[in-house]
C-alpha cells in the first residue's frame, strides 16, 4: 500500500471514530402531561395480594398494559401507614418529619386535647407546599378529584372536587336510620357512629310513631308507623306498613315523601330495594342548594323496626372550586358516590349489610370511571390526579378480610373463594377505570398508579383507654343511652389518642394542654411505658412492639416532636388501639371490622405495601422492580421523567431503574 493510500486509510478510520465519538446522545422525551391514579387503601404484595400476577393471568388487563410498557414494583408507606399521613408523603416527597402531617387528628401545645387542634386531611396541616401548586406555578392545569389534604383549595387556576374531610364546604356524607329502641342493642358502639368518632352522625337513631296526616297511602294491615328521616336541612318522611292480609303483624314497606300530602311524589320499597335518585334542596350554613338523594330500606323487621340508609349527592357547589364543575359533572355523569360506607364503618352491624356496602361500591367504581373521560374531554387538565376510597373500605371492613387471611382466627377455607371473588371484582373495577384514562391520555403523558398503604388483618383491638382507667390514671363517664364516654380532663393524668399518641401529665390533662416535664413526669411516664411493654392477650402475645418517648419520635419514626404526643406507640401485627372506653375496663376486645393498617411498622409488614406501575415517555419498558420502593420516592420520580425540579424540601429519592 503506498503512502498516500495509508494515508487515506487513516483519515477515513479517525473520521470515522470521531464520528462515532462526537455524535450527539439520543435525549429522551419528557413528560409533559400526568394521569396519577392513587386508589386508597390497595394493597399489592407477592405472597397474598398478587395483584401482579393477576395482570399476568389476565384478570387485570390495563394494569398489564402499564407492566409491559412501563416499570412496576412495590411501595412501602410512611409511619404510621394510614391516609393522612401518606398523601402529604405522596404528594410533598417528604416524610411526616418534613411534610408536617403526623396524624389525621392531631394536637399541638396550647390547645385542649378534648379535641384535635389540628386535620391531618386539611390543606392547611401541610408546612410544605404540594406537587400541585408546583404544577400550577409551571403553567400545568391541574384537575384533583377526591384527593385527600387538597381542601381548602390551594389550586387557584385548577380544579378541585371534593377534597374529603378537609374542612371545606357541603361534605354530604350518607346517613344510616335506625330507630331508637334499637339504640339499646347497639350503644356498645358509643362515638363510632360519629364519623371520626367525634364529627357528625354517621348513623341517627329516630323517633318512631303512630302515622298520621297521610294522604294516598297504601293501607296497613297492622298499625301503620312512621318516622323522620332529617340530614342537612332536609326531612324525609317515611310510612312503614304492612301489606299482608295474613292476621300477623308483618311489616314489609317503606313510603317515603317529602311531603305527606303529595302521593305523586311517594317512592315505595321492599327491604333490599333502592329509589332512583330523587333530587332535593339541601341547606349548608345560611344557604340552600340543589343536590340529590338515593334512599334504601337495609332491613326491615316484621315488628317495623327498621334500618335505611339516604345517600346524598357528594358534588354541589360549595364542594367544587370552581363551583360550576359540581353541576356539570352531575349533569353529564350522575350524582356522585364517592366510596362506599364512611368511616368509621357503619355497614358491619346486620348481614345486610354486605350487600349494601357492595352495591354501594359498584355506584362509587361506575361514577368514577365515567368521571374520568369527562374531565379529560371537558376540561383538558395537563395533571389529573385521582382517588377513590372503596378499597380501604372493603379491605378494613367487616366481611372480606377474616375469611380469606389465613392468618386470621376467623379463617374459612369455604368463605375464603367468595370473599377473593368479591376482593377480585374490586381490584378490576380500579383496572377499569385506568383503562378510561390509557383512553384519553396521549404520547406525551406519564400515567402512575399507586396507593398511600396496604391493609392487614386485624384480629383484636386494644382498650387502653379502659386500662388507663384501671390504673386509676383516667377518669370518665358513659351515657347510659348512647354509649358514648365523657373524661374527666382534670382527673385525668394519662389517655390515648388516635392514632398512636399517649399523653401523660401527672397533674392532670385539663384545660390547655403543654407538654410537661420534671421528675414526677418522667416517673410517670416510664410507669406507663413499663407497663405497655408487659401487656398480653388471652393467647400471651403483647399488642405493643414499642413505645417510644417524644424525644425519640424523629428517630424512630420520622415524626415532628411538635405533633406528637409525649409516648407514641407501635402495634405488633394483628392488634390495634381504639380511644373508646366502657365501664367493663375490659382491655381485649374481639372487632366487627377485620382490616387495618394504622400504627404498624412499614418496613416489617409486607400487607402494607402497595402497588407502583408508571409507564409513558421516557420510562423502561417491562422492568419489574426488584425492592420495594420508599413511598416518597414515587414523586421525584415523576418530576424527573417530567423535567422538572425536585424541590428542595423533598427527602424522597429518584428510583434508579425507571428512566430509560
Amino acid at each position: 500500500m503506498n503512502k498516500y493510500l495509508t494515508l487515506f486509510v487513516l483519515v477515513v478510520v479517525a473520521a470515522g471514530v470521531g464520528l462515532a465519538f462526537w455524535q450527539p446522545q439520543l435525549v429522551q422525551p419528557k413528560a409533559e402531561k400526568l394521569y396519577w391514579f392513587i386508589p386508597d387503601g390497595t394493597r399489592a404484595d407477592p405472597d397474598l395480594f398478587t395483584v401482579f400476577k393477576w395482570a399476568e393471568e389476565g384478570k387485570l388487563p390495563n394494569i398489564k398494559k402499564m407492566m409491559d410498557n412501563g416499570v412496576y414494583g412495590y411501595s412501602m408507606p410512611v409511619f404510621p401507614s394510614h391516609t393522612p399521613t401518606n398523601f402529604a408523603a405522596l404528594f410533598t416527597g417528604a416524610t411526616p418529619l418534613v411534610s408536617g402531617v403526623a396524624d389525621g387528628p392531631m394536637h399541638i401545645e396550647g390547645f385542649p386535647l378534648a379535641k384535635p387542634s389540628v386535620a391531618g386531611f386539611s390543606s392547611v396541616a401541610k408546612k410544605v407546599p404540594p406537587v400541585w401548586t408546583l404544577f400550577e406555578e409551571l403553567g400545568k392545569k391541574v384537575v384533583l378529584l377526591s384527593i385527600p389534604g387538597s381542601t381548602p383549595p390551594e389550586l387557584q387556576e385548577g380544579i378541585t372536587i371534593r377534597g374529603r374531610w378537609g374542612g371545606w364546604g357541603a361534605d354530604d356524607n350518607k346517613v344510616v336510620f335506625e330507630p331508637t329502641e334499637r339504640l339499646a342493642d347497639l350503644n356498645f358502639a358509643g362515638r363510632a357512629f360519629r364519623l371520626f368518632f367525634l364529627g357528625t352522625p354517621l348513623t341517627q337513631f329516630v323517633d318512631k310513631g303512630a302515622a298520621e296526616g297521610w294522604v294516598g297511602v297504601p293501607d296497613s294491615f297492622s298499625p301503620a308507623k312512621e318516622t323522620v328521616l332529617s340530614s342537612r336541612g332536609l326531612s324525609v318522611y317515611a310510612y312503614i306498613y304492612d301489606s299482608t292480609d295474613d292476621g300477623a303483624e308483618n311489616y314489609d314497606h317503606v313510603l317515603f315523601a317529602l311531603n305527606k300530602g303529595e302521593p305523586s311524589s311517594f317512592v315505595d320499597l321492599r327491604e333490599g330495594q333502592w329509589s332512583d335518585w330523587l333530587p332535593v334542596q339541601l341547606k349548608y350554613q345560611d344557604s340552600s342548594y340543589d343536590s340529590d338523594i338515593k334512599i334504601k330500606v337495609i332491613k326491615l323487621w316484621n315488628s317495623s323496626e327498621f334500618r335505611l340508609t339516604v345517600l346524598y349527592n357528594n358534588l354541589n357547589r360549595f364542594i367544587t372550586m370552581p363551583s360550576s364543575v359540581s353541576k356539570e359533572l352531575t349533569e353529564a355523569v350522575g350524582p356522585m358516590v364517592d366510596f362506599a360506607d364512611d368511616w368509621p364503618p357503619q355497614l358491619i352491624y346486620e348481614p345486610e349489610d354486605k350487600q349494601t356496602f357492595l352495591e354501594e361500591a359498584e355506584m362509587s367504581f361506575e361514577w368514577h370511571k365515567n368521571a374520568v373521560p369527562f374531565i379529560f374531554d371537558k376540561y383538558k387538565p395537563d395533571v389529573f390526579i385521582q382517588d377513590i376510597y372503596t378499597p380501604n373500605q372493603m379491605l378494613e371492613s367487616r366481611w372480606w378480610m377474616r375469611y380469606l387471611d389465613p392468618a386470621s382466627k376467623d379463617y374459612d377455607p369455604e368463605k375464603a373463594p367468595s370473599a377473593w371473588d368479591d376482593v377480585l371484582t374490586m381490584y378490576q373495577r380500579l383496572d377499569a377505570i385506568i383503562g378510561e384514562a390509557l383512553k384519553k391520555g396521549d404520547r406525551n403523558t406519564l400515567f402512575a398508579f399507586s396507593s398511600d398503604h396496604g391493609n392487614c388483618l386485624l384480629n383484636r383491638v386494644v382498650k387502653l383507654n379502659n386500662l388507663f382507667a384501671s390504673k386509676g390514671w383516667l377518669n370518665f363517664t358513659v351515657d347510659p343511652l348512647t354509649g358514648e364516654p365523657t373524661i374527666d380532663w382534670k382527673n385525668t393524668k394519662v389517655v390515648y389518642l388516635k392514632m398512636a399518641h399517649i399523653y401523660v401529665d401527672p397533674n392532670g390533662l385539663d384545660g390547655d394542654w403543654y407538654r410537661a416535664s420534671g421528675p414526677e413526669y418522667e416517673a410517670l411516664r416510664q410507669e406507663v411505658i413499663n407497663l405497655l411493654s408487659v401487656v398480653q392477650d388471652s393467647n400471651g402475645k403483647k399488642p405493643v412492639s414499642q413505645a417510644v418517648p417524644w424525644e425519640q419520635a424523629p428517630q424512630y419514626f420520622e415524626l415532628p416532636i411538635d405533633r406528637v404526643g409525649d409516648i407514641v406507640l407501635e402495634a405488633n401485627p394483628g392488634y390495634f388501639w381504639t380511644e373508646e372506653m366502657d365501664n367493663s375496663l375490659s382491655i381485649f376486645a374481639d372487632p366487627l371490622t377485620s382490616g387495618y393498617k394504622q400504627t404498624l411498622n412499614p418496613q416489617a409488614n409486607e400487607c402494607l405495601l402497595t402497588p407502583f406501575v408508571i409507564m409513558g415517555p421516557g420510562v423502561r419498558k417491562g422492568v419489574e422492580l426488584s425492592e420495594p420502593i420508599r413511598i416518597i420516592d414515587q414523586l421525584p420520580t415523576i418530576l424527573n421523567l417530567m423535567g422538572i425540579d425536585i424541590p428542595s424540601y423533598v427527602e424522597g429519592k429518584v428510583v434508579e431503574g425507571v428512566a430509560r
